[in-house]
């Protein structure tokens, strides 16, 4: 009976854990939304149509709506500002309604304007939702036709229709993305991962831009770059991460010292003292999936 539960408990080991580990990149362009107009359920789907001016989170974007109990398709055009939807449908003048948005709304001061733009061409139905990047509550607005004026929800708490997705697939059939659990920015890298009785490790690499908003600050930058490791429990449940920057224009780090050991497994990053900080050494142990920062 011994040697039974030995092999089994064994079978189990073996099964959990040579299980691959995997990152999957997926960039979506588009969201499909559930929600409700004057009581109402309905299907929303929008697709990303273009940056407005240089801030990734001010875009165009078109696609339809339906009323659950009819199917029928209801075009729409109109921007996402921030997280706020200002959506139109011109019935049939959508395409060149559509056409005079993108022309006529170029940079962030128009941007404030597009609903009183979009008025100018008389639309047929506007929806108007507001959000932010809070996630505490589902977006909520109005939704206008002739004179009546109906309340409008998309249950959801993310409102953003371009995201960098990063799938980590675990053992146990187990997924997590990146995008909910760390941050949107994605740009991470699958470098090893590790166990031990603490629990296990995935470390990753991580190249992400420093601000969404390209005219802004450090939006020209080659971005945040670093290494992070994700802890989690021996059953693949999450605990927590921590970031270790290489490089960073928020942060001003550059011009970092890299030595490597003889197999390259190891690598030291050196980083000389500022006026913010005093000089540190951040030691990557890539075999055994580890970070350590010292003096």
């Amino acid at each position: 009976m011994k040697k039974i539960l030995i092999f089994l408990l064994f079978f189990k080991f073996i099964f959990t854990y040579c299980q691959k580990i995997e990152l999957k990149n997926v960039t979506d362009s588009s969201q499909t939304f559930k929600g409700e107009i004057g009581g109402n359920a309905i299907t929303m789907e929008l697709h990303f149509d273009g940056i407005v001016d240089c801030h990734q989170y001010q875009h165009f974007v078109k696609g339809w709506y339906y009323y659950v109990k009819y199917k029928k398709k209801i075009p729409l055009t109109g921007v996402y500002d921030l997280a706020n939807l200002y959506l139109y449908n011109f019935g049939n003048q959508q395409n060149k309604s559509s056409k005079f948005l993108h022309e006529n709304i170029t940079n962030l001061q128009l941007v404030a304007k597009t609903d009183s733009i979009a008025k100018v061409l008389k639309p047929k139905e506007i929806i108007i939702l507001q959000s932010d990047y809070s996630n505490k509550k589902n977006i909520s607005g109005n939704f206008y036709i002739e004179n009546k004026v109906y309340p409008a929800e998309l249950f959801t708490k993310d409102s953003r229709i371009y995201r960098f997705n990063n799938y980590l697939i675990l053992p146990n059939n187990k997924k997590i993305n990146t995008y909910d659990l760390l941050n949107p920015a994605g740009g991470n890298k699958l470098i090893s991962y590790a166990s031990d009785k603490s629990g296990n490790r995935v470390l990753l690499y991580f190249e992400e831009v420093s601000n969404f908003n390209f005219c802004g600050m450090c939006g020209a930058s080659d971005g945040e770059k670093g290494y992070r490791i994700l802890n989690f429990t021996n059953n693949w449940n999450f605990k927590n991460y921590e970031d270790f920057l290489i490089e960073s224009c928020r942060e001003n780090i550059y011009s970092t010292k890299i030595t490597k050991n003889k197999n390259s497994k190891v690598l030291q990053f050196n980083f000389d003292k500022t006026t913010n900080s005093p000089a540190y050494i951040l030691t990557v142990d890539m075999k055994n999936a580890t970070v350590v920062k010292s003096k």
